[in-house]
């Protein structure tokens, strides 16, 4: 299903002043436009105040039949023909070419430079001539490293880009032949050429190929044909005798067939590498990867074939490794880290979008309302033109190469479009009489003209079209150019503009149509995620605009998603996130009364505030937002009232507020003891003690410790990274220790609470640094040896206790505070202490020690410093402790 839109993408346009109806003709890099007609090639600039003023101009050797520009070296390459022969030829140095007369350099692929003509070189356009054994059929440049991939009859030829160098301050662009692809069973009408990855199309077929440069199990290069699959048997396909038959009785019509991955070997094309032997070579290339095979099958029942059947518009579009979208600009001179790839190649009447980096997957499927006549495929749209439209689709290529930069794209982190969302047409412009487009940066350029017969590019029999051993179509000679064509230069708007359109459209739906708000919402985050994916071209204002725009459609997305009840409610989370809003701002755009006057609010918004306050943000809301929550709660999940309140967001809730809405919980029929340890806090909290004590004693002690396992932050809160005791704790540490490190016991058990959490949360209860040890903590230990830990974390316990009981008897320091555990409680409750040693009982008789807390600090020091020491280690060791504590007496 494709959505229809009337926005605006496309902004001004210019005429191109072209003296002749053109032939071809392609972008070439950010600045200029190239334009063949007859024997000639005119540039064109495309930005600044010079927009479509010649820039240049040079002869070819003949009619120009393809032209291609490769950024990665700035050259143009062309297949010209002359005199019923084809030739395959690379401008370089073209911007030196300041009049048509200037002199040009002609010289044959591979000619050493000698150094006395490297200023020669320097100043003017030079001529790379590339000679094969077959006629050329088309061309191919690599938008990464600009190495230059060839079609021809019965194979394909790649030749690197490579670079002379003449002197420290001099090289000279050259080519390389690299590798030959040997191809048997289709004839390659168009091909594409990206990093390796090589797409080839026929009339009727297309076929995409990985070249693998890493030799496998230690293979060295093979220098004669080697082919990486058998030839299709014939029982897999049609037979021999049918491929031959040439009698125009019969019309070969082979079936639709899709292979994905390793099944597209049995399509029957053999595939055959060819290494040169070149030793230079940047990249070599050993193996073959099949990704792809698909064939059409033509529609015979009219009984006429024509071009209406054949595919068009192959394409292979990269995207590049960004990193986060917040990242530094990149350091333009560094190679491109390819992302995705996506390949796109249309019929007539469908469009088909495929990824196929690391999988491959059919994404999007384009319906168009005519006749299309050419496509092409960018990051944020796919352009395509009829008779008379110029039509613009959106893609989701941004989507898919999202989820492969980022995998936790799909999280309560991040979020992103989904890829299978369908496609929508932002806009159908009326031309009369398109007969031909390219795209480049943001410009579209069309050729028009207002003659309704086309000359068609390629005619031959319906026997030959069906048949692989077509050879190649032949370009007729245009007739005489007429009046009533131009080369229209069409603009298109910049992303954050077309953005703002999208927001504004999606007004119209925001209230009836919630999905379709969704939908536009998400083509509008689309876009701008595109365009931050290329950030590199960008000027640092450009991307600080996107990056807010970015910021901005998460918002309108969130709150899209916040007024939804459905499974995908729970997106609100990360898009709202993603924004940067805090809690505080979401709930300003929140519509508290719906508009029968009541008061709902759906799953995504309550999705995302319970999500937001359980994760302990430093943000505190006002008195007024935490009692809008708290009656957002008490309507939408009322169970959840207890967590909501104990979050430090909740902080400036009115205590009475709080209580009133706990108490409604009780006679509904919600009472548990974490509704009751919240009303005790609260009630402390109001300073009202004897509320507080009525609600502690209405659950024993082990309730309340179940009710604190429940919700750690009654007693604990995070506040800017550390570990903070509520008011709460804080009472309980003078009224009710042992319930206190009962509880922050039964948190560590749980896994609520971390060793080094629990250590710190204790001695920032009780005021103490670093270096000094509270005894509430050490009756923590203590619990912890009680509750008998692994053994993993005993060796740790057994060292921090008995460094504190041997502290304490050197320094003759008292515990802070009374005990909870006596030497005799630890004795009979574990089994990690022996028998009394004689001479403690001795030594502790004497005068000198007769203070019970250094008796019961030496008692509890038979504590095992390791369970592995023998009896003669241990009693060393209390000997040596024994001693100087009668030393310091």
């Amino acid at each position: 299903m494709v959505h229809l839109y009337n926005l605006h993408p496309f902004g001004s346009q210019q005429v191109v002043p072209c003296k002749l109806e053109p032939e071809r003709f392609c972008g070439g890099g950010p600045d200029a436009l190239f334009v063949a007609a007859g024997c000639k090639v005119e540039a064109f600039a495309v930005s600044g105040q010079e927009l479509c003023q010649p820039r240049c101009a040079f002869s070819t050797l003949g009619r120009v039949l393809r032209l291609a520009y490769s950024e990665a070296g700035d050259y143009l390459v062309a297949i010209e023909e002359k005199n019923k022969s084809t030739f395959l030829r690379a401008y370089v140095n073209w911007r030196s070419k300041k009049t048509e007369n200037s002199r040009v350099c002609i010289r044959m692929i591979g000619h050493n430079v000698e150094a006395p003509f490297c200023e020669t070189f320097r100043d003017q356009m030079s001529i790379v001539e590339m000679p094969l054994s077959e006629a050329p059929l088309c061309v191919s440049c690599c938008p990464v490293r600009g190495d230059l991939l060839v079609g021809c009859t019965n194979k394909l030829v790649l030749f690197s880009l490579k670079y002379q160098i003449i002197n420290e301050e001099f090289s000279v662009l050259d080519f390389e032949l690299s590798l030959i692809i040997h191809l048997c069973n289709i004839t390659p009408v168009e091909i594409s050429f990206c990093v390796g990855y090589v797409a080839v199309m026929s009339d009727l077929e297309v076929l995409i190929l990985k070249l693998e440069s890493n030799p496998k199990n230690g293979e060295s290069v093979n220098h004669h044909p080697h082919k990486t699959n058998r030839q299709m048997k014939p029982a897999e396909g049609i037979s021999n005798e049918a491929l031959q038959l040439e009698s125009d009785d019969f019309v070969i019509c082979q079936k639709p067939m899709e292979l994905l991955g390793k099944k597209s070997e049995q399509s029957g094309i053999s595939v055959t590498l060819e290494s040169t032997g070149l030793d230079d070579e940047k990249v070599k290339y050993f193996h073959v990867q099949h990704l792809l095979y698909r064939r059409f099958a033509p529609d015979i029942s009219s009984c006429v074939l024509s071009d209406d059947i054949k595919l068009h518009s192959l394409q292979l579009l990269p995207i590049y490794q960004t990193g986060s979208l917040t990242s530094e600009r990149k350091n333009l001179s560094q190679e491109k880290e390819l992302l995705s790839l996506f390949c796109f190649f249309s019929l007539p009447h469908v469009g088909y979008l495929y990824m196929i980096v690391k999988s491959v997957e059919l994404m999007s499927v384009y319906q168009y309302p005519e006749r299309s006549q050419q496509a092409v495929l960018t990051p944020q749209f796919l352009h395509v033109i009829t008779s008379n439209y110029l039509q613009c689709f959106t893609v989701r290529c941004s989507a898919a190469a999202a989820r492969e930069e980022d995998p936790d794209m799909d999280s309560t982190i991040k979020a992103c479009p989904p890829v299978s969302m369908d496609v929508c047409a932002l806009r159908i412009q009326l031309f009369i009489g398109l007969k031909a487009m390219c795209h480049f940066k943001n410009h579209i350029i069309l050729l028009t003209k207002a003659d309704p017969e086309a000359v068609p590019e390629r005619r031959e029999s319906p026997k030959r079209l069906l048949s692989r051993k077509a050879t190649s179509d032949k370009l007729k000679t245009p007739p005489v150019a007429e009046a009533g064509w131009n080369l229209y230069i069409v603009n298109t708007i910049s992303p954050v503009q077309l953005y703002r359109e999208m927001v504004d459209y999606s007004n119209t739906y925001k209230t009836a149509k919630t999905q379709s708000c969704i939908h536009l919402l998400s083509e509008a985050h689309l876009l701008v995620r595109a365009a931050l994916m290329d950030a590199s071209q960008l000027e640092p204002a450009e991307k600080a605009e996107l990056l807010e725009a970015f910021k901005e459609s998460c918002g309108h997305l969130g709150d899209c998603y916040s007024r939804l009840d459905t499974q995908y409610s729970h997106l609100a989370l990360p898009y709202y996130k993603m924004s940067g809003l805090s809690m505080a701002e979401v709930l300003a755009r929140v519509d508290w009364v719906a508009e029968d006057g009541s008061q709902k609010y759906e799953r995504g918004l309550i999705f995302y505030i319970s999500h937001s306050l359980y994760e302990n943000l430093d943000e505190e809301l006002s008195e007024e937002l935490a009692a809008r929550v708290v009656q957002m709660f008490q309507v939408a999940e009322p169970k959840q009232l207890p967590h909501v309140l104990c979050s430090p967001s909740m902080k400036n809730i009115n205590p009475l507020t709080a209580i009133s809405y706990l108490r409604k919980l009780d006679t509904s029929g919600f009472s548990s003891v974490l509704v009751t340890l919240t009303k005790a806090a609260m009630a402390l909290k109001m300073g009202d003690l004897d509320m507080y004590q009525h609600e502690m004693k209405s659950y024993s002690e082990m309730k309340l410790v179940c009710g604190f396992i429940l919700e750690p932050r009654l007693l604990i809160q995070q506040k800017k990274g550390r570990s903070v005791p509520t008011e709460l704790a804080v009472h309980l540490k003078e009224t009710q220790p042992g319930l206190l490190v009962a509880s922050v016991l039964g948190l560590q058990k749980n896994n609520k609470i971390g060793i080094e959490e629990a250590d710190s949360f204790f001695k920032v209860l009780c005021g103490k640094d670093d270096d000094m040890i509270p005894q509430l903590l050490v009756d923590f230990w203590e619990a912890q040896l009680v509750a008998c830990l692994p053994d993993v974390l005993l060796q740790k316990l057994f060292f921090k206790l008995m460094s504190q009981y041997i502290w304490r008897l050197s320094k003759r320091q008292p515990p802070d505070t009374i005990p909870l555990r006596t030497s005799e409680d630890l004795i009979n409750a574990c089994s990690h202490y022996g028998l009394i040693y004689p001479w403690v009982n001795i030594l502790i008789s004497s005068d000198s020690l007769a203070d019970k807390n250094y008796a019961e600090d030496l008692f509890k020091l038979q504590l095992p410093l390791f369970r592995s020491w023998s009896h003669s280690q241990k009693t060393v060791l209390l000997a040596s402790v024994s001693r100087f504590c009668v030393r310091r007496v």
